[in-house]
């Protein structure tokens, strides 16, 4: 049994139709035959949202993928396996985190781009995240020059695109993991690569927005050290 993954392609899909495959009552979850709710990963959390099963609507409080399966956390009555429903992402959180996302985004190739510093770890939640990076020295002037070069890219209204590529194809592309450490395990045969044309090119399977003009004006409210090469800075969207 395995979940397909319908947010890989459709970073937009709001609702859709699946079957029950599995279900665990000691934990209260279930997994499905195919889901567009993303179970987190790469900094990103994992959607919530409702699934709808006749009469019955279940909040979704938890998504987490196990192996080849999705499993979905649901408060009420659980349904039986084969029964046919409908998912509801809770799209202005997610629609929040695909900007946040593509934000964050924006900020690491425009410092590795410009300095030359690579990422070493980050996190978000909808409309704020973090990043750090491989800065000897970080200033608050070094810091608004950044946050206007960041904003200038949101304005530049560059396409956000998404390709699936063998794993050897995906490596012989120059720069495409930004991270210190290559975080791709080996039995991954096949790399999801998020492209903002004409900045970034990253190895990624999280959501994002189509264009980087959706993300709106981006502020660096903050940044501080956490080490002799190692500086944070956060991000908020206004």
């Amino acid at each position: 049994m395995r979940t397909a993954l319908l947010y890989l392609e459709d970073n937009y899909l709001r609702d859709f139709t699946a079957t029950v495959i599995a279900v665990d009552e000691e934990q209260r979850r279930l997994a499905l035959d195919r889901t567009a709710f993303y179970p987190g990963g790469g900094g990103q959390p994992a959607d919530t949202g409702i699934l709808l099963i006749e009469e019955h609507s279940l909040p979704v409080t938890r998504v987490k993928r196990e192996g080849e399966l999705v499993w979905h956390w649901v408060e009420g009555p659980l349904p039986r396996v084969g029964t046919t429903l409908t998912g509801r992402i809770d799209w202005e959180r997610r629609y929040l985190l695909m900007r946040t996302h593509t934000a964050l985004h924006i900020l690491s190739a425009v410092v590795y781009r410009d300095y030359g510093a690579k990422v070493t770890g980050g996190n978000m939640e909808p409309g704020r995240g973090r990043m750090d990076f491989e800065f000897a020295h970080l200033t608050r002037d070094l810091v608004q020059e950044i946050e206007a070069k960041v904003n200038a890219e949101v304005d530049a209204a560059r396409p956000v695109t998404v390709r699936i590529l063998p794993r050897e194809e995906a490596f012989q592309i120059p720069d495409l993991i930004r991270t210190k450490i290559n975080l791709l395990p080996p039995h991954i045969t096949e790399v999801r690569v998020v492209e903002i044309v004409g900045l970034d090119l990253q190895a990624d399977g999280g959501t994002h927005v189509a264009n980087t003009r959706e993300v709106g004006k981006v502020i660096i409210p903050d940044y501080k050290s956490k080490g002799k090469i190692n500086k944070r800075i956060y991000l908020a969207l206004a």
